[in-house]
């Protein structure tokens, strides 16, 4: 079976949408830098002050509240660092954070707890609770780092709750609202947080722009010196073009009918009645993405046969690609040998239902020629 054209990859990177595009194109044309003070510089300002506060709108913040980043990694990056320089010294971060997040933390001179997730792929809340208990004052305001989805099997994670109690301990919750933004509606008061990441391109904007969103109870460092941009949290001209285009995407996004989980759905039901296991089936996840496992069937097996085919998925985070390795998440999940088996198919703005029915078809077909060879060769 062949599909070209089957892109099932959104939460690597979503294509860009035409709106951003549009937005982009004539951002080009504004030669002016945003700080100066000129006409053509008080007109660069101005388009990315307007694109600072279509960006707030998806977060539901004010666009003070906004720092242009290069992407989600710095965003959670500068968040555990401003933590840091505010006192924090006991990290609590999920068993399923991104890679930046966990790193990033390892790499601080804190004390870093990482907690548990049930089977489910939802981070255990009781085992906070505990952190959050055997907290002392002398260690600074705790920070807990939990995602609002997962970037692996979609898993939506209980933020708000998680939110208030690190509140009610003081202390500071940073959200990775990467995967999140325009798939589910994401911000600081909804999930009782003080700093959210978001990145363009998971939702149709360009890549090589986030921005790190901050509430009233949490203060920027200023993490790259040199001139005073972006309210002086982030030195160096700003990336202009890619906040037009992000700023378009987060409105087009925000207008967008929420995804339906149909076609995935019924995809999901096909493969389960060909053998795949569906990760996270028990926890509530985001309508386009699903995560599947299949024993015998390495994800690498997976994701070339597929996209032999025409079909485009991932095994595991984008930022492994090339590296196909049993999957960090799938393995806190306590799912053995099959976290090496796994991959992601993702949708978004541009899929249509029946790239979803195709690739169920073209995974089916890849696992059926597989069972055929092994049967050959056995014989």
């Amino acid at each position: 079976m062949t599909a070209p054209g089957v892109y099932l990859d959104h939460c690597a990177t979503s294509p860009l949408r035409p709106e951003a595009r549009a937005a982009m194109t004539a951002a080009f044309d504004v030669a002016g830098n945003p700080s100066s003070v000129h006409a053509d510089g008080r007109a660069a300002r101005a388009l990315l002050e307007h694109a600072r506060s279509q960006v707030a709108a998806l977060a539901g913040a004010k666009p003070a509240s906004v720092t242009f980043t290069s992407g989600g990694t710095e965003a959670n990056v500068l968040a555990i660092r401003s933590a840091l320089a505010a006192g924090s010294r006991r990290l609590l971060v999920s068993a399923i954070e991104h890679d930046c997040v966990r790193e990033a933390a390892l790499a601080s001179e804190a004390e870093v707890v990482e907690l548990p997730v049930l089977p489910s792929g939802v981070v255990d809340l009781d085992a906070l609770q505990a952190a959050l208990d055997a907290w002392s004052p002398a260690s600074g305001p705790v920070f807990l780092a939990l995602m609002a989805a997962n970037n692996e099997t979609g898993v939506i994670q209980p933020v708000r709750e998680a939110g208030e109690r690190v509140r009610a301990a003081g202390g500071w919750l940073h959200v990775d609202a990467v995967q999140a933004a325009g798939r589910i509606a994401v911000g600081l008061d909804l999930y009782c947080a003080d700093t959210l990441a978001l990145s363009a391109h998971k939702l149709g904007g360009p890549q090589g722009i986030g921005a790190l969103v901050a509430g009233p109870r949490s203060r920027i460092v200023r993490d790259l010196p040199g001139g005073g941009q972006e309210q002086g949290r982030r030195a160096g001209t700003q990336n202009l073009i890619g906040a037009a285009g992000f700023g378009a995407a987060a409105v087009a996004a925000l207008a967008a009918e929420p995804a339906s989980s149909r076609a995935r759905d019924e995809a999901a039901e096909r493969l389960l009645e060909a053998g795949a296991s569906v990760i996270g089936v028990d926890a509530p996840r985001l309508a386009d993405v699903l995560c599947i496992s299949a024993p015998d069937l390495p994800s690498e097996i997976q994701v070339m046969g597929l996209d032999l085919a025409g079909v485009r998925v991932s095994a595991g985070a984008a930022c492994s690609s090339g590296k196909v390795k049993p999957s960090r998440v799938l393995e806190a999940m306590g799912l053995g040998t099959l976290a090496g088996c796994a991959i992601r198919l993702s949708g978004g703005w541009s899929t249509r239902p029946e790239d979803w029915r195709v690739a169920a078809g073209a995974w089916i077909d890849l696992k059926s020629r597989r069972a055929g060879s092994r049967s050959s060769a056995a014989a």
